[in-house]
């Protein structure tokens, strides 16, 4: 026999029909099958609180922190995003009759959906820059992916030839700290590295241009001359292209500006905010070439081995990668609406 918080709501339904109906406490014990106490009990608590739910009562401990106490926690990390446990125990703590360890923080905080995270690495934005962010948004706003289709991306980037991952864990006893298996190796400044210029649309990839120094405007005249110029007079005839380059110091040059000038009959640069890679989709083909660099079975052991393993991966990107990030272009600008100018996901 079946305790009273075993019944279902439709067992404990036939107990209150069949009392209803009539029949004794001992006609329905037998009918049903349950003990006497168990249908007295229930159609009692029927008749007394209009209960017909099979759900037991809360058992165990009392939490020491109720609705009002995780109010005030919340409260308190809304307050401070990066304040430890110990420091939400004691904070909550002040003030309190009774106060809690930082076991019951613990487990409170994870009730509420709180978990300890790493943080997004975001640019750090400044006012006026939101503004403008902002003003970049609602000026695109209505665009379409269509629109968007008519726009070539670009941007620079360098790739390290060895990667320093702090993240990494090994296992080891305490006098195994200096044993070779248990050491990771760094160079100072990654090794070296590759620097590279990038554009694409979404029609297709764009040129690769590997940059062996630093960019100037001098050499990022030679860019645009040689690789933009051919690239939006090919891609978009009709003169409806728009060019995107960030505010680098290079790319404001007053050569660059005059040079562009001299061919604005063939297509547009983009009026572009400052402090905005999330708006960029070409930071995303950066993120691709990179996994696919430390993806490989063979890690390249020299800088012409890794240029040529970047031009290689850039070059068998596939035609729905980046056409799908041009597609999200109207969901980032709605990002950036949303945030007011602010940092986004993208």
């Amino acid at each position: 026999m079946g305790k009273k918080g075993d019944l279902s709501n439709f067992e404990r339904g036939m107990v209150v029909g069949a009392r209803r109906a009539g029949l004794s406490i001992s006609q329905s014990a037998q009918l049903l099958g349950f003990s006497r106490t168990t249908i007295s009990r229930v159609y009692k608590e029927w008749c007394e609180k209009g209960k017909t739910s099979s759900m037991r009562q809360s058992c165990g401990r009392k939490c020491l922190v109720d609705a009002r106490g995780q109010r005030r926690m919340g409260r308190l990390i809304q307050a401070d995003r990066r304040a430890t446990l110990t420091e939400i125990t004691t904070r909550y703590n002040r003030g309190m009759q009774q106060s809690i360890c930082e076991a019951t923080t613990r487990t409170t905080l994870r009730r509420m959906g709180y978990n300890s995270r790493r943080p997004h690495r975001v640019p750090l934005i400044s006012t006026t820059n939101r503004k403008k962010r902002l003003q970049f948004a609602r000026a695109h706003q209505n665009w379409t992916v269509e629109d968007w289709k008519n726009v070539a991306w670009s941007d620079e980037s360098r790739f390290l030839l060895r990667h320093s991952n702090g993240r990494v864990r090994i296992w080891r006893k305490q006098n195994e700290n200096m044993d070779p298996s248990c050491l990771v190796t760094t160079v100072q400044a990654g090794g070296g590295g590759v620097m590279v210029w990038g554009m694409f649309s979404w029609h297709t990839l764009g040129p690769l241009v590997p940059i062996g120094h630093r960019l100037n405007a001098t050499g990022y005249l030679s860019i645009v001359s040689d690789h933009v110029h051919p690239f939006m007079t090919t891609m978009y005839p009709s003169s409806d292209g728009y060019f995107q380059q960030d505010n680098a110091p290079c790319h404001k040059a007053r050569i660059i500006s005059n040079w562009f000038l001299e061919h604005d009959n063939e297509f547009t640069v983009l009026k572009w905010p400052p402090q905005s890679p999330d708006l960029n989709p070409i930071e995303h083909l950066w993120d691709v070439v990179e996994r696919e660099l430390r993806a490989l079975d063979v890690h390249p052991t020299n800088l012409h081995q890794l240029q040529d393993a970047i031009l290689s991966i850039w070059a068998n990107i596939s035609k729905e990668c980046f056409q799908h990030l041009v597609e999200s272009m109207p969901r980032r600008i709605k990002a950036v609406l949303k945030a007011k100018g602010g940092q986004t996901l993208y």
